[in-house]
Protein backbone atom coordinates (compact mmCIF):
# COMPACT_ATOMS: atom_id res chain seq x y z
CA UNK A 1 0.00 0.00 0.00
CA UNK A 2 1.24 3.47 -1.11
CA UNK A 3 2.42 5.36 1.86
CA UNK A 4 -0.01 8.59 2.74
CA UNK A 5 1.65 11.99 2.71
CA UNK A 6 1.49 14.16 5.43
CA UNK A 7 2.22 18.16 5.62
CA UNK A 8 3.82 19.09 9.01
CA UNK A 9 2.89 22.90 9.45
CA UNK A 10 6.56 23.46 11.47
CA UNK A 11 7.68 26.71 13.25
CA UNK A 12 10.67 25.71 14.60
CA UNK A 13 9.59 25.29 18.11
CA UNK A 14 9.74 21.12 20.16
CA UNK A 15 6.11 20.48 19.46
CA UNK A 16 5.85 20.26 15.90
CA UNK A 17 9.29 19.11 15.59
CA UNK A 18 8.13 15.88 17.57
CA UNK A 19 4.43 16.13 15.49
CA UNK A 20 7.16 15.34 12.22
CA UNK A 21 9.11 12.92 14.45
CA UNK A 22 5.96 10.60 15.49
CA UNK A 23 4.24 10.60 12.06
CA UNK A 24 7.83 9.59 10.25
CA UNK A 25 8.14 6.61 13.14
CA UNK A 26 4.32 5.48 12.02
CA UNK A 27 5.40 4.91 8.30
CA UNK A 28 3.65 8.02 6.77
CA UNK A 29 5.70 10.42 3.73
CA UNK A 30 6.43 13.13 5.87
CA UNK A 31 6.56 17.14 4.30
CA UNK A 32 7.68 19.86 6.43
CA UNK A 33 6.18 23.28 5.68
CA UNK A 34 6.98 26.35 7.34
CA UNK A 35 4.73 29.85 7.56
CA UNK A 36 6.01 32.73 7.17
CA UNK A 37 2.48 35.05 8.87
CA UNK A 38 4.43 38.15 9.76
CA UNK A 39 7.39 40.02 7.78
CA UNK A 40 9.26 42.45 9.81
CA UNK A 41 13.25 43.22 10.84
CA UNK A 42 15.31 43.54 13.73
CA UNK A 43 17.21 46.13 14.33
CA UNK A 44 20.19 44.73 12.51
CA UNK A 45 18.06 43.97 9.68
CA UNK A 46 17.59 40.45 9.72
CA UNK A 47 14.23 38.73 9.55
CA UNK A 48 12.81 37.89 12.78
CA UNK A 49 11.45 34.14 11.51
CA UNK A 50 15.02 33.23 9.73
CA UNK A 51 16.07 31.85 13.38
CA UNK A 52 12.85 29.65 13.24
CA UNK A 53 13.30 28.53 9.40
CA UNK A 54 16.88 27.35 10.36
CA UNK A 55 15.64 24.93 13.35
CA UNK A 56 13.19 23.65 11.14
CA UNK A 57 15.74 22.84 8.29
CA UNK A 58 17.94 21.19 10.91
CA UNK A 59 14.98 19.33 12.22
CA UNK A 60 13.85 18.20 8.41
CA UNK A 61 17.56 17.36 7.88
CA UNK A 62 18.08 15.29 10.64
CA UNK A 63 14.67 13.35 10.34
CA UNK A 64 15.10 12.95 6.38
CA UNK A 65 12.13 14.66 5.06
CA UNK A 66 11.72 17.55 2.83
CA UNK A 67 11.16 21.27 3.57
CA UNK A 68 9.57 24.14 2.25
CA UNK A 69 8.50 27.85 3.15
CA UNK A 70 5.12 29.23 1.82
CA UNK A 71 4.31 33.21 2.62
CA UNK A 72 1.06 33.89 4.08
CA UNK A 73 2.00 37.60 5.43
CA UNK A 74 -0.36 39.16 3.46
CA UNK A 75 -3.74 37.11 4.39
CA UNK A 76 -2.75 37.29 7.70
CA UNK A 77 -2.41 41.05 7.66
CA UNK A 78 -5.46 41.12 5.70
CA UNK A 79 -7.62 38.63 8.01
CA UNK A 80 -5.77 38.52 11.45
CA UNK A 81 -4.09 41.88 11.89
CA UNK A 82 -6.47 44.02 10.46
CA UNK A 83 -8.78 42.31 12.79
CA UNK A 84 -6.76 43.27 15.81
CA UNK A 85 -6.60 46.36 15.51
CA UNK A 86 -10.19 47.07 15.21
CA UNK A 87 -10.81 45.39 17.65
CA UNK A 88 -8.36 47.47 19.68
CA UNK A 89 -10.15 50.56 18.63
CA UNK A 90 -13.43 49.36 19.27
CA UNK A 91 -12.38 48.89 23.21
CA UNK A 92 -12.47 45.11 23.19
CA UNK A 93 -9.58 42.54 23.58
CA UNK A 94 -9.24 40.32 20.69
CA UNK A 95 -7.65 36.99 20.74
CA UNK A 96 -5.68 36.82 17.56
CA UNK A 97 -4.57 33.40 17.92
CA UNK A 98 -7.96 31.76 17.66
CA UNK A 99 -8.12 33.46 14.02
CA UNK A 100 -5.00 32.72 13.05
CA UNK A 101 -5.99 29.17 13.78
CA UNK A 102 -9.23 29.84 11.17
CA UNK A 103 -7.79 32.16 8.79
CA UNK A 104 -4.38 30.92 7.95
CA UNK A 105 -3.29 27.56 9.09
CA UNK A 106 -6.43 25.41 8.76
CA UNK A 107 -7.32 27.58 5.65
CA UNK A 108 -4.44 28.94 3.54
CA UNK A 109 -2.10 26.23 4.68
CA UNK A 110 -4.30 23.78 4.16
CA UNK A 111 -5.52 24.77 1.02
CA UNK A 112 -1.36 24.96 -0.03
CA UNK A 113 -0.67 21.50 1.56
CA UNK A 114 -3.08 19.82 -0.59
CA UNK A 115 -1.81 21.54 -3.44
CA UNK A 116 1.14 19.16 -2.21
CA UNK A 117 0.07 16.47 -2.60
CA UNK A 118 -1.57 15.83 0.90
CA UNK A 119 -3.39 13.17 1.60
CA UNK A 120 -3.07 15.21 5.73
CA UNK A 121 -2.28 18.33 7.16
CA UNK A 122 -0.93 18.15 11.11
CA UNK A 123 0.18 20.90 13.58
CA UNK A 124 1.85 20.71 16.81
CA UNK A 125 -1.22 21.34 18.84
CA UNK A 126 -1.96 19.19 21.92
CA UNK A 127 -5.65 18.35 21.47
CA UNK A 128 -6.85 15.01 19.73
CA UNK A 129 -9.18 14.50 16.48
CA UNK A 130 -12.04 11.97 15.99
CA UNK A 131 -13.33 11.38 12.35
CA UNK A 132 -16.17 10.03 13.26
CA UNK A 133 -17.99 7.57 11.38
CA UNK A 134 -20.97 9.41 11.21
CA UNK A 135 -19.56 12.15 9.00
CA UNK A 136 -18.63 14.80 12.13
CA UNK A 137 -14.77 15.50 13.22
CA UNK A 138 -14.93 15.70 16.82
CA UNK A 139 -12.49 18.15 18.30
CA UNK A 140 -10.78 16.35 21.70
CA UNK A 141 -9.06 17.66 24.71
CA UNK A 142 -5.67 16.69 24.97
CA UNK A 143 -4.04 14.30 27.48
CA UNK A 144 -1.82 17.24 28.92
CA UNK A 145 -4.60 19.32 30.40
CA UNK A 146 -2.46 21.93 31.34
CA UNK A 147 -1.00 22.17 27.73
CA UNK A 148 -4.62 22.05 25.92
CA UNK A 149 -5.04 24.22 22.88
CA UNK A 150 -8.65 23.69 22.29
CA UNK A 151 -9.68 26.98 23.47
CA UNK A 152 -7.58 28.63 20.44
CA UNK A 153 -9.13 26.01 17.76
CA UNK A 154 -12.61 26.96 18.76
CA UNK A 155 -13.44 28.36 15.50
CA UNK A 156 -12.36 25.71 13.32
CA UNK A 157 -14.84 24.63 10.74
CA UNK A 158 -16.29 20.46 10.27
CA UNK A 159 -14.66 21.30 6.55
CA UNK A 160 -11.21 22.55 7.45
CA UNK A 161 -10.77 19.81 10.50
CA UNK A 162 -11.50 16.88 7.66
CA UNK A 163 -7.85 14.95 7.01
CA UNK A 164 -6.29 17.01 9.97
CA UNK A 165 -4.03 14.83 12.12
CA UNK A 166 -3.00 16.05 16.08
CA UNK A 167 0.14 13.64 16.92
CA UNK A 168 0.84 15.01 20.19
CA UNK A 169 -2.99 13.84 21.73
CA UNK A 170 -1.68 11.74 24.33
CA UNK A 171 1.37 13.03 24.83
CA UNK A 172 2.39 15.48 28.21
CA UNK A 173 4.89 18.59 27.60
CA UNK A 174 7.95 16.68 29.34
CA UNK A 175 7.37 13.31 27.03
CA UNK A 176 7.15 15.68 24.20
CA UNK A 177 10.87 17.40 24.83
CA UNK A 178 12.12 14.14 26.16
CA UNK A 179 11.62 12.46 23.20
CA UNK A 180 13.02 15.59 21.10
CA UNK A 181 16.37 15.31 23.27
CA UNK A 182 16.41 11.20 22.56
CA UNK A 183 16.01 11.80 19.06
CA UNK A 184 18.37 14.60 18.69
CA UNK A 185 16.45 17.25 17.56
CA UNK A 186 18.04 20.64 17.99
CA UNK A 187 14.76 22.32 19.23
CA UNK A 188 14.60 19.94 22.52
CA UNK A 189 15.43 22.53 24.90
CA UNK A 190 14.41 25.71 22.78
CA UNK A 191 11.83 27.89 25.41
CA UNK A 192 8.34 27.92 23.96
CA UNK A 193 6.90 31.14 22.50
CA UNK A 194 4.60 33.36 24.62
CA UNK A 195 2.58 36.41 23.96
CA UNK A 196 1.02 37.08 20.87
CA UNK A 197 3.37 36.69 17.98
CA UNK A 198 4.19 39.37 15.83
CA UNK A 199 4.64 41.57 19.24
CA UNK A 200 7.06 39.10 20.67
CA UNK A 201 9.15 40.52 23.53
CA UNK A 202 8.33 44.25 22.32
CA UNK A 203 6.73 46.51 24.59
CA UNK A 204 2.68 46.01 24.18
CA UNK A 205 2.20 49.49 24.28
CA UNK A 206 4.60 50.51 22.11
CA UNK A 207 3.61 48.29 19.53
CA UNK A 208 0.13 49.39 19.63
CA UNK A 209 0.46 52.83 19.53
CA UNK A 210 2.95 52.68 15.97
CA UNK A 211 -0.75 51.69 14.45
CA UNK A 212 -3.32 53.47 16.71
CA UNK A 213 -3.21 56.83 17.82
CA UNK A 214 -3.37 57.39 21.85
CA UNK A 215 -6.41 59.23 22.68
CA UNK A 216 -6.53 60.07 26.53
CA UNK A 217 -8.64 60.43 28.84
CA UNK A 218 -10.63 60.50 32.58
CA UNK A 219 -10.03 57.71 34.82
CA UNK A 220 -12.92 57.52 37.28
CA UNK A 221 -14.50 55.21 39.94
CA UNK A 222 -17.39 53.71 39.48
CA UNK A 223 -18.75 56.49 41.86
CA UNK A 224 -17.82 59.47 39.73
CA UNK A 225 -14.43 60.41 41.14
CA UNK A 226 -12.06 61.34 38.69
CA UNK A 227 -8.40 59.53 39.57
CA UNK A 228 -6.25 60.10 37.01
CA UNK A 229 -5.96 60.13 33.60
CA UNK A 230 -5.55 57.14 31.18
CA UNK A 231 -3.22 56.68 27.60
CA UNK A 232 -5.85 55.72 25.41
CA UNK A 233 -8.71 52.86 26.02
CA UNK A 234 -6.97 50.23 24.06
CA UNK A 235 -4.38 50.20 26.53
CA UNK A 236 -5.87 48.61 28.85
CA UNK A 237 -8.37 45.57 29.89
CA UNK A 238 -11.02 44.15 32.51
CA UNK A 239 -9.22 43.47 35.95
CA UNK A 240 -6.26 44.73 35.10
CA UNK A 241 -3.99 45.93 38.00
CA UNK A 242 -0.02 46.88 36.86
CA UNK A 243 0.15 49.87 34.61
CA UNK A 244 -3.13 52.07 35.58
CA UNK A 245 -0.07 54.62 37.68
CA UNK A 246 -2.78 55.46 40.14
CA UNK A 247 -1.51 55.85 44.24
CA UNK A 248 -2.98 54.07 46.80
CA UNK A 249 -5.64 56.38 48.73
CA UNK A 250 -4.83 58.50 51.58
CA UNK A 251 -5.16 56.09 54.49
CA UNK A 252 -5.82 53.06 52.64
CA UNK A 253 -4.52 49.87 51.26
CA UNK A 254 -4.73 47.81 48.22
CA UNK A 255 -4.56 47.86 44.62
CA UNK A 256 -6.51 49.57 41.49
CA UNK A 257 -8.45 47.40 39.31
CA UNK A 258 -9.75 48.34 35.28
CA UNK A 259 -13.26 47.45 35.67
CA UNK A 260 -15.30 49.14 32.60
CA UNK A 261 -14.54 51.02 29.77
CA UNK A 262 -16.54 53.59 28.40
CA UNK A 263 -15.61 53.83 24.78
CA UNK A 264 -18.45 56.05 23.82
CA UNK A 265 -17.29 59.19 26.28
CA UNK A 266 -13.60 57.12 26.56
CA UNK A 267 -13.96 56.99 30.31
CA UNK A 268 -11.76 54.50 32.07
CA UNK A 269 -13.50 53.62 35.56
CA UNK A 270 -11.60 51.53 38.25
CA UNK A 271 -11.92 50.43 41.34
CA UNK A 272 -9.81 50.43 45.03
CA UNK A 273 -9.29 47.43 46.46
CA UNK A 274 -12.32 45.99 45.64
CA UNK A 275 -12.63 43.37 43.27
CA UNK A 276 -16.52 42.87 43.62
CA UNK A 277 -17.43 44.85 40.34
CA UNK A 278 -15.53 42.23 37.92
CA UNK A 279 -17.40 39.49 39.02
CA UNK A 280 -20.54 38.67 37.10
CA UNK A 281 -23.45 36.18 36.97
CA UNK A 282 -23.76 35.96 32.60
CA UNK A 283 -22.35 37.04 29.35
CA UNK A 284 -23.96 37.14 25.34
CA UNK A 285 -21.57 35.83 22.82
CA UNK A 286 -21.56 35.93 19.25
CA UNK A 287 -19.93 34.17 15.71
CA UNK A 288 -21.10 31.12 17.63
CA UNK A 289 -19.07 27.89 15.96
CA UNK A 290 -20.12 24.61 16.80
CA UNK A 291 -17.72 21.18 15.94
CA UNK A 292 -19.73 18.47 15.36
CA UNK A 293 -22.28 19.16 17.71
CA UNK A 294 -26.02 20.35 17.34
CA UNK A 295 -27.18 22.20 20.30
CA UNK A 296 -30.52 21.89 21.43
CA UNK A 297 -33.02 25.15 20.97
CA UNK A 298 -33.82 24.97 24.77
CA UNK A 299 -31.39 25.60 27.94
CA UNK A 300 -28.24 23.47 28.07
CA UNK A 301 -25.63 22.62 30.51
CA UNK A 302 -21.88 22.46 29.82
CA UNK A 303 -18.94 23.57 30.85
CA UNK A 304 -16.67 26.96 29.58
CA UNK A 305 -13.80 28.55 29.95
CA UNK A 306 -13.63 32.33 29.36
CA UNK A 307 -10.07 32.78 28.86
CA UNK A 308 -7.12 30.17 27.62
CA UNK A 309 -5.30 29.89 31.64
CA UNK A 310 -8.74 28.91 33.08
CA UNK A 311 -10.21 26.01 34.35
CA UNK A 312 -13.63 24.79 33.17
CA UNK A 313 -16.76 26.31 35.29
CA UNK A 314 -20.09 24.62 34.91
CA UNK A 315 -22.36 27.04 32.67
CA UNK A 316 -26.43 26.86 31.26
CA UNK A 317 -26.42 27.43 27.52
CA UNK A 318 -29.45 29.41 26.00
CA UNK A 319 -29.49 30.19 22.21
CA UNK A 320 -30.55 33.48 21.34
CA UNK A 321 -31.23 35.24 17.56
CA UNK A 322 -27.73 36.41 17.47
CA UNK A 323 -26.13 33.82 19.47
CA UNK A 324 -26.05 32.58 23.32
CA UNK A 325 -26.86 34.15 26.37
CA UNK A 326 -24.68 31.75 29.47
CA UNK A 327 -25.21 31.93 32.74
CA UNK A 328 -22.34 30.81 35.26
CA UNK A 329 -22.51 28.23 38.04
CA UNK A 330 -20.27 30.54 40.00
CA UNK A 331 -20.04 34.25 39.26
CA UNK A 332 -16.80 34.93 37.00
CA UNK A 333 -14.31 37.51 37.04
CA UNK A 334 -13.04 39.47 34.40
CA UNK A 335 -15.29 38.03 31.26
CA UNK A 336 -13.50 40.10 28.87
CA UNK A 337 -15.57 41.96 25.18
CA UNK A 338 -12.95 40.37 22.97
CA UNK A 339 -12.26 36.82 24.05
CA UNK A 340 -13.78 34.05 23.27
CA UNK A 341 -16.29 31.91 25.34
CA UNK A 342 -15.44 28.05 24.58
CA UNK A 343 -18.01 25.04 25.28
CA UNK A 344 -17.07 21.45 26.62
CA UNK A 345 -18.15 18.05 28.01
CA UNK A 346 -15.96 15.11 29.27
CA UNK A 347 -14.25 14.66 26.48
CA UNK A 348 -14.83 17.15 23.81
CA UNK A 349 -14.00 20.87 22.95
CA UNK A 350 -18.29 21.53 21.67
CA UNK A 351 -17.17 24.77 19.98
CA UNK A 352 -16.95 28.81 20.98
CA UNK A 353 -18.31 32.43 20.15
CA UNK A 354 -16.88 35.50 21.00
CA UNK A 355 -17.97 37.29 24.00
CA UNK A 356 -19.68 40.72 23.69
Amino acid sequence: MEKKTVVVGMSGGVDSSVAALLLKQQGYNVIGLFMLNWEESDINGACTSESDFEDVKRVCSLLGIPYYSVNFAKQYTDRVFAYFLSEYAAGRTPNPDVLCNREIKFGPFREYALTMGADYIATGHYCGIDHNADGNHYLLKAADAGKDQTYFLNQVTQPQLERVLFPLASLKKDEVRRLAEENGLSTAKKKDSTGICFIGERNFRAFLSQYLPNKPGKILTLQGEEVGEHIGLMHYTLGQRRGVSLGGKQGESGRWFVVKKDVKNNILYVSHGDESPLYTPCCEVQNLNWIGYMPPSTPFGCRAKFRYRQSEQDVTVTLTEKGAHVDFAVPQRAVTPGQYAVFYDDTRCLGGGVIV
